[in-house]
């Protein structure tokens, strides 16, 4: 139970370094909601295309997973 608590605490906390350096868009940040929103017809997927969203909603998801990895494993060395 500890090993997937570390993995979930280190994730978000790559999704929110992630949201920290890749988030912002012309000097603001994207709302969360914009950024990782799924779904919608092509026309919506491919102006999130053209205006560097989704390479953005991909950074920040990398991000998070490389914390979770971290926390993989850091679970393991302290084992």
């Amino acid at each position: 139970m500890r090993r997937l608590s570390g993995i979930i605490i280190l994730g978000f906390v790559g999704l929110a370094i992630g949201y920290a350096l890749f988030g912002k868009w012309g000097g603001e940040y994207v709302s969360l909601q914009h950024l990782f929103s799924f779904g919608g017809n092509s026309l919506q997927g491919a102006l999130r295309s053209i205006s560097g969203i989704e390479e953005m909603r991909n950074k920040v998801l990398l991000c998070g997973a490389a914390g979770a990895v971290a926390g993989l494993l850091l679970s393991f060395v302290r084992k």
